[in-house]
């Protein structure tokens, strides 16, 4: 494939120590997530996992169990919170803790084909699925195999799968749509759509395509989204959508908002919780978080506007930076993370072996702080991402000025080419 345009990077340029240092840390990495695992399958005498007190399927059981109870003619049931309690305790234990649903209804039509399988394959062919899909979406990005296979064991994809999550499809899907802004907008766009299963992590993807003056991804994103509203409210029912906007949202607003800390908040990761940790009340804690967003509104816009920078910083940064511009996020979301900390580790100038090494294991220990009441975890996202930022201020991802206008046009990411080196 054509390299021109994406001179900045070279895999291979790591010695052979810092390639030993970095294998070393995701050994270790593993050694901890078998552990992780053997806990998550470890059961009580309820029946409960010891790790999560729950299924150990965790918040898969959700999005399973909410699919067959949409299945069986109980959509309605997803949106009354008391009868989904009782649904979901009629089908797996009356002792089940709460669980409420979450989600927008257009992720039934992927929960709706795993709620015919049994409970343990589904959340099998979720989990292994999910991430075979994130190893393609990570294919623009070149990387060495190593590099791939650490990031598909990575602490961040390991965390979501444990709690049941789709960080790993949701990661996928972000990528996807932004290593193909410029190369195949409608296929951008598309993904871009197919994300709005989870809206708050694309909300820098408009950014991207209004800095690129990228209309036609702008129009396939559009077009997917009232697609997968219209295909959900035919085949559930428009009433979905307002109870998504009704009861769902209000909801998770609700429990976002609730006084810190709760439980939960031990695996977040946004500026809106660090405002509350540090005693800011909700209306201060969203104008906190309104302060990094614009932040990193700001810093995509200007990213993608840099000729001479390599498509593939642009949007492992991007997805890094839409990590800190949302106010709901959790450790599980975080997988974004984990490939920004891999490809920046490779990229550039030589980094601090320590520093990365801290950062890889920190979706392993970012509810530590938070237990104790300090919700900084989104310092370390906020932290990789500025030390990105000022990498592409020093010209440490481009390819220098081009020096002739047919440099020009190749250097431009609508015709780069990702490569090897």
């Amino acid at each position: 494939m054509d390299s021109r345009g994406l001179t900045g990077l070279d895999w291979r340029c790591r010695n052979r120590d810092e390639s030993r240092f970095a294998l070393f840390c995701v050994a270790a990495g593993l050694v901890i997530a078998i552990r992780y695992q053997f806990q998550l399958w470890q059961f009580d005498e309820n029946g409960f996992s010891i790790l999560s007190k729950k299924l150990p399927y965790w918040d898969f059981t959700n999005l399973w169990a909410g699919s067959r109870l949409a299945r069986e003619g109980h959509v309605s049931w997803l949106f009354d919170v008391e009868a989904y309690r009782a649904g979901l305790r009629a089908m797996f234990s009356p002792l089940l803790p709460n669980q409420e649903w979450s989600y927008p209804p257009s992720i039934l039509w992927l929960g709706m084909p795993l709620s015919f399988l049994p409970l343990p394959l589904a959340y099998a062919i979720w989990t292994f699925g999910t991430i075979a899909v994130l190893a393609l979406a990570l294919t623009p990005l070149r990387l060495p195999w190593q590099a791939l296979a650490a990031i598909l064991t990575s602490p961040a994809v390991v965390t979501s799968g444990v709690f049941g999550q789709n960080g790993s499809l949701t990661a996928a899907l972000l990528l996807g749509a932004l290593l193909t802004t410029t190369r195949a907008p409608i296929l951008s766009g598309l993904l871009a759509g197919l994300l709005t299963i989870k809206p708050h992590l694309g909300l820098l993807i408009p950014v991207v395509y209004l800095a690129t003056g990228n209309w036609r991804a702008f129009a396939s994103a559009a077009t997917t989204t009232m697609a997968l509203v219209a295909a959900t409210g035919l085949a559930f029912g428009f009433e979905v959508w307002t109870g998504f906007a009704t009861v769902t949202s209000p909801l998770m607003a609700r429990i976002l908002e609730a006084p810190y800390p709760q439980f939960y908040h031990a695996n977040a990761m946004t500026f809106f919780i660090l405002g509350r940790s540090i005693g800011l009340g909700v209306v201060a804690s969203y104008a906190y978080q309104a302060l990094f967003s614009v932040f990193a509104i700001c810093a995509v816009f200007w990213i993608w506007r840099k000729p001479d920078v390599d498509l593939r910083i642009k949007a492992v940064l991007t997805a890094l930076f839409a990590l800190t511009a949302t106010p709901y996020g959790y450790s599980y979301d975080a997988v974004p993370f984990s490939v920004a900390v891999v490809t920046l580790y490779l990229s550039g100038r030589p980094p601090n072996r320590y520093i990365f090494c801290l950062l890889w294991f920190f979706p392993y220990f970012a509810h530590l702080p938070n237990y104790q009441g300090i919700g900084v975890g989104v310092l370390a996202p906020a932290g990789l991402a500025l030390y990105g930022l000022l990498a592409v201020k020093r010209g440490d991802f481009g390819g220098g000025a081009p020096a002739t206008a047919a440099e020009a046009r190749l250097s431009r990411p609508g015709d780069s080419r990702p490569s090897a080196g």
